[in-house]
């Protein structure tokens, strides 16, 4: 009877592993979700594994060798696998897709020409300023009130966080 089992692949191979599965007729789910990933001072949303490096396998050990899924390219082991295998609940499986599917990453919104800032270290701490524009390097130009006037600074990106108060410019 066909079951769930829980499949361990080679590090960052779940999805060579998947589609070599596939190849063979195996059933299989890899449980993805969005996440942020920050390159230079570039955010976007990739899709990575819920459980790195392990993979959802749907089959009937008596139909398919065991052996055959231990050598396919990017598996490793079926976890479990001593004398008898211990199939995985399709209701966890099924609870899982539903959680994956209603998962909705949070979004960390890039910060846009006037926006409220709060230095977050630095001489500055705790005051706030208008971001104005990027700089190269991780660092950025303010607009900062100070002695009744307003200043553009150069600082580091990381000294600052966007105020809660949001934009009300």
């Amino acid at each position: 009877m066909k079951s769930w089992y829980l499949l361990y692949c080679k590090p960052r191979e779940e999805l060579r592993a998947q589609q070599n599965l596939a190849l063979q007729q195996i059933e299989s789910y890899l449980p993805m979700i969005k996440e942020s990933k920050k390159s230079k001072s570039i955010t976007k949303m990739v899709d990575v594994p819920l459980f790195p490096n392990y993979l959802f396998i749907h089959f009937d050990p008596t139909e398919f060798s065991v052996s055959k899924i231990h050598s396919t390219r990017g598996a490793s082991r079926i976890i479990g696998c001593k004398e008898v295998m211990t199939p995985i609940d399709d209701r966890l499986i099924s609870g899982i897709k539903r959680r994956v599917n209603a998962f909705v990453p949070e979004l960390e919104k890039g910060l846009i020409k006037g926006d409220k800032v709060t230095f977050t270290e630095g001489p500055f701490i705790d005051l706030e300023a208008i971001f104005e524009e990027r700089n190269a390097e991780k660092r950025c130009y303010v607009l900062f009130n100070i002695m009744g006037q307003q200043k553009r600074i150069l600082i580091d990106e990381q000294a600052i966080k966007k105020s809660a108060a949001g934009n009300d410019c």
